[in-house]
């Protein structure tokens, strides 16, 4: 017999975990949390500087690969996404940036009541504890702690210098009044180490929260109706596949790729694509897996004689291991990088 919950929140990635936690603070309500990967709560996921063992493969990563693309002149790009408690802010270079005014704009415009960037600039601060910036659009006390890098690395200063020299505009918050600018990010971390949101909003509540039930492992694989009505998730452990009920609502919260494929292989979607792999449709929605806009990221390497910086030579296995010594005794120094300490935003026309 399937457990039951008032409420089953599908995937624990940055959305998830929020509503799941949030959900589970009225004692009275039972939550189900169900995430595919596991507890994200090892070194690997805490140094700041690990990320580039997840980011690239398969640990805590479903590293995913696209169809070949036509913009790519035919070549498949590489889609790293998070598995595990947290989803990608576990795996992710903690840059905290919020989006662009514009387009939450863009999307109130377009008939989604409450979704203008006056609506969640609310939310946005209530979730922030930010240890630098404070004011109009920042908050302190929230669950996602934000702060300052704590790499000592010179390059940034040299960054900024080369900014100011090229006549950009310095920004010293990304999230403020204008996004453009370059300058060196704030980072989701609390005391040199990689902040979550599965450390902000579940981690602190696992065990102590008797209505809150975090199940890992747990991929989920169609959504079950009742005709048109969702009651409950499909999910493999293990070898074994199980249900689970919600007497209340069902919250996909598996990201851009794998909610509208949940979706879609539950029967909701367009029919004549579902009808292709023989999928019988419950509700025809021909927008379901349509519209996705990508960023793609282009990476270039350099060779640099700066010792913040390491590479596989005797020097820099030296200072590696000195900065791994630095990081346990301080939770300072090259082991706290997020890989992308500086950045900025600029228009590519006037």
């Amino acid at each position: 017999m399937a457990d039951t919950f008032d409420y089953v929140v599908v995937g624990a990635g940055s959305g998830g975990c929020a509503v799941a936690s949030r959900l589970s603070e009225d004692p009275n309500v039972s939550v189900a949390l169900l995430e595919a990967g596991g507890k994200d709560d090892n070194w690997v996921v805490t140094t700041p500087g690990a990320l580039i063992f997840m980011v690239s493969g398969p640990v805590n990563n479903w590293a995913f690969e696209t169809v070949p693309q036509p913009g790519l002149n035919g070549r498949k790009g590489y889609q790293p996404r998070g598995k595990g408690l947290g989803g990608s802010s576990s795996i992710n270079a903690m840059c905290y940036i919020r989006g662009h005014k514009a387009d939450y704009d863009r999307w109130a415009s377009l008939g989604n009541t409450g979704w203008s960037y006056a609506d969640v600039l609310p939310y946005f601060k209530r979730s922030e504890d930010n240890s630098e910036l404070d004011g109009f659009y920042h908050g302190k006390g929230g669950p996602l702690s934000v702060t300052k890098l704590q790499t000592d690395n010179p390059v940034q200063d040299i960054y900024l210098q080369a900014a100011r020299e090229a006549q950009f505009r310095i920004n010293e918050d990304f999230n403020g009044e204008e996004q453009e600018g370059l300058g060196v990010y704030q980072v989701t971390q609390k005391n040199g180490e990689r902040w979550s949101a599965a450390r902000g909003y579940i981690h602190p509540f696992m065990g102590t929260r008797k209505n809150l039930h975090v199940i890992t492992g747990a991929h989920a694989t169609r959504i079950l109706f009742d005709g048109k009505r969702a009651t409950g998730i499909a999910y493999r452990r293990g070898k074994e596949t199980k249900q689970i009920k919600a007497r209340g609502e069902i919250i996909l919260g598996l990201g851009a790729f794998q909610t509208p494929q949940l979706l879609m292989l539950s029967g909701v979607g367009d029919q004549s694509e579902l009808a292709r792999h023989g999928i019988a449709p419950v509700h025809h929605l021909p927008g379901i897996g349509k519209n996705l806009h990508d960023h793609p990221d282009f990476v270039f390497g350099f060779r640099s004689d700066n010792p913040n910086f390491t590479g596989l030579t005797l020097p820099g296995i030296k200072r590696i291991i000195k900065s791994i010594f630095q990081y346990r005794r301080e939770r300072r120094g090259p082991m706290t990088s997020n890989i992308a300490e500086c950045g900025g935003v600029f228009k590519t026309r006037p």
